[in-house]
């Protein structure tokens, strides 16, 4: 008698299903007055580790455009990523909010 429950073919075929790529969220930047272009730019680095080019654009798609995708993770990624960023903004006291909404 085996030591598992169930059939061989329950076996195999609970062994034939996909593993699900786990679902995308993107991180995206809110334009407000107050917080400075340096520190978005300075986020942009430390947090997301853009390169200063590229967090140059992103901090330009802020202003310009209101709000600017910085990036695209899994949910717990995407999540601790925005909750870094409320974190710093408030220990600068700056109002910067970001927001994390499916890819």
């Amino acid at each position: 008698m085996p030591l598992y429950a169930g059939t061989d073919a329950e076996v195999a075929d609970k062994s034939k299903k996909k593993l699900k790529e786990p679902e995308e969220f993107r991180v995206i930047l809110l334009n407000d007055h107050y917080t400075t272009m340096e520190f978005v730019v300075d986020i942009l680095i430390s947090i997301f580790h853009k390169s200063e080019d590229e967090a140059y654009r992103i901090m330009m798609d802020v202003h310009k455009k209101h709000k600017g995708m910085v990036g695209v993770y899994p949910w717990d990624i995407a999540q601790t990523k925005a909750d870094q960023v409320h974190a710093a903004a408030r220990l600068s006291e700056f109002p910067l909010r970001c927001i994390v909404e499916p890819a």
